[in-house]
């Protein structure tokens, strides 16, 4: 059951990671297409080219951010019931 979660966690953290790539590119290419088609605009285009990055990098970063605390919840989840289990066979042994 541990694992799965690891698994989901290491999902989000790869898909977080592609859509921000991939947001970034296109609006990279989006912008050279524009300012190629209006050279005047350039200033403004990369003016919202360059909010447009940073904001999706900061949704990025917050989503990692995330997904690496429910990596630590996970895992510390797995040490308190690890914990629990040798305490209940230490236990039952001495019985």
């Amino acid at each position: 059951m541990i694992s799965l979660a690891f698994i989901g966690v290491s999902l989000g953290i790869g898909l977080v990671l592609i859509g921000a790539g991939y947001g970034i590119a296109k609006i990279g290419s989006s912008a050279v297409e524009s300012i190629s088609r209006q050279p005047e605009a350039a200033g403004s285009i990369q003016l919202a080219m360059i909010i447009s990055a940073a904001l999706i990098e900061g949704i990025a970063l917050f989503a990692l951010v995330i997904a690496f605390q429910m990596g630590g919840k996970i895992t510390e989840n797995v040490l308190i019931k690890t914990a629990e289990k040798s305490a209940t066979t230490v236990v039952e042994a001495g019985k």
